[in-house]
């Protein structure tokens, strides 16, 4: 049985509390923890890629056998047991031969976490029309557990060791195996018969655009990922204020979740890319330009453009357009291109390019999320909100 919508709501916050304190560590400190462990640049960005490519396999794979079987919950269970038995492994691996091989396997069970995670919170958003359970003001507590996670582990590394990283990580995905069992499992829409193939959204350019336009956005990040806590060391700032950084702009994202639903009314899915592109491209000159924390503090507030925007124009694009029996393989999809594929081969190339240009790897990022741009604009001049891009039958 269900629970009521706002029970619902509320285990599905904790949910993402959990699951983005653990990313509000590793994004932020994972370069840290492994430059700690004497990998250099080259090797970190390799590191680093290698859970963007994991999630490549892991995705779809997981994506296709729940829209098979259906059950979400228990997915997500067996996701987080074994993330967190994969990561403590880490307090015993020496090498980048055999961090590498823990790190591919431990971020490739937990990335399949956020793709099943979204598509139950739209289900109970549409199992409970109204105003009851919000997809925005759900999602806003996994940013704002992003915020409380980078600015404590910024503090905390100002006086102790790197060491500290993996423990803050192991903590967060204890919290997620707790609260999984308790998540609401509305039925998913599925249908008798063959499932439907993946030809049905990879055929459609319409959907391709949406998908390349998405990862571009989201790739022009990886820069800033891997390597910006180093960058901004490098400059002289301090964790603390490194750690305001981060959360400055989580802050900025929080609030486009909470109030932002008129902007996506008004906007609709491809608008928001094409102000996610925008914003991207003025965010990424700027860091390219300055480490004065005077003006990349409110260079940080772009982030909720460059990535929020980016995130509501997915969710909402995905519920909009795409048949119920192929979403949770849309969600994966999403996330192992988007999120993936293409942010792996940028983040395989940072380590190249922070090391050749330093700070002017970010007008690398500038064009890249200039190019996501220009398929965001064919988006908006060929697609109509909720128009489907896809057959489920056939």
């Amino acid at each position: 049985m269900s629970p009521p919508p706002r029970l619902a709501a509320l285990r599905l916050s904790l949910f993402y509390a959990a699951l983005f304190s653990v990313i509000g560590t590793q994004l932020p400190f994972w370069p840290v923890w492994l430059e700690w462990r004497g990998l250099s640049e080259t090797e970190i960005g390799v590191i680093l890629s290698s859970a963007f490519w994991a999630k490549v396999v892991t995705n779809p794979a997981v994506g296709h056998l729940v829209d098979r079987h259906g059950r979400r919950r228990a997915t997500m269970i067996a996701l987080a047991a074994g993330a967190l038995a994969c990561f403590a492994l880490f307090s015993f691996a020496d090498g980048f031969f055999l961090l590498l091989g823990l790190n591919v396997i431990g971020w490739g069970l937990f990335a399949a976490l956020m793709p099943l995670a979204e598509t139950l919170t739209l289900s109970t958003v549409e199992a409970n029309p109204g105003r009851r359970v919000d997809y925005g003001r759900i999602r806003l507590w996994g940013s704002l557990s992003f915020i409380a996670a980078a600015a404590w582990g910024g503090w905390l590394l100002e006086d102790h060791s790197p060491a500290l990283v993996l423990w803050m990580m192991l903590g967060g995905l204890g919290l997620c195996l707790l609260i999984a069992p308790t998540l609401p499992d509305p039925p998913s829409p599925r249908r008798a018969g063959p499932t439907p193939p993946w030809r049905h959204l990879l055929g459609d350019r319409r959907f391709l655009a949406f998908l390349g336009a998405a990862s571009l956005a989201q790739a022009g990040h990886t820069v800033y990922y891997a390597f910006g806590t180093l960058h901004w060391q490098a400059a002289g700032l301090g964790e603390n204020l490194i750690g305001v950084l981060w959360a400055i702009g989580v802050v900025a994202e929080i609030a486009l979740f909470a109030f932002g639903a008129p902007v996506v009314r008004r906007l609709g899915p491809a608008g928001l890319l094409l102000a996610a592109a925008g914003a991207g491209v003025v965010r990424w000159l700027i860091l390219a330009a300055t480490t004065d924390p005077l003006i990349l503090l409110p260079a940080q507030t772009l982030h909720a453009a460059s990535f929020g925007c980016t995130h509501l124009a997915a969710m909402h694009f995905i519920r909009q357009a795409v048949p119920g029996g192929l979403t949770v393989r849309a969600q994966s999809l999403y996330s192992s291109i988007a999120m993936g594929l293409v942010m792996g081969l940028v983040m395989l190339a940072s380590g190249h390019l922070y090391q050749a240009l330093g700070g002017g790897a970010f007008v690398v990022s500038a064009a890249i999320a200039g190019a996501g741009g220009m398929l965001a604009l064919w988006l908006h001049l060929n697609w109509k909100p909720g128009q489907p891009v896809a057959r489920e039958a056939g």
